[in-house]
């Protein structure tokens, strides 16, 4: 979110590098995005009724892999391997433990 112009010409070769000034927005909204995930996801860690903490943690993993399965869909295949199975494993510990 912070260090698109500079980092995210590292990690996102196959960017031209003219467009991460045009796209800092677009990527900024997308780190936002992501913490208000990892906040939700850090926030059920801390409560301390176990039913709800296993339904906020849902609510959230499923939200991850809603996002993944978009990415994969509309950006890049890979994507399925990063964010949606890895919270799926995720949801599976949740409902098993």
């Amino acid at each position: 979110m912070f260090a698109w112009e500079n980092r995210g010409k590292k990690v996102f070769r196959s960017i031209p590098n003219e467009l991460f000034s045009a796209t800092k927005v677009f990527a900024a909204n997308q780190g936002l995005y992501t913490g208000f995930l990892t906040a939700g996801l850090t926030w059920s860690l801390f409560i301390q009724a176990p039913e709800w903490t296993a339904d906020v943690a849902a609510l959230f993993l499923i939200w991850v892999a809603i996002d993944g399965l978009y990415g994969a869909h509309s950006a890049d295949k890979k994507i399925l391997y990063v964010q949606p199975l890895p919270a799926s494993i995720a949801l599976l510990f949740v409902f098993t433990s």
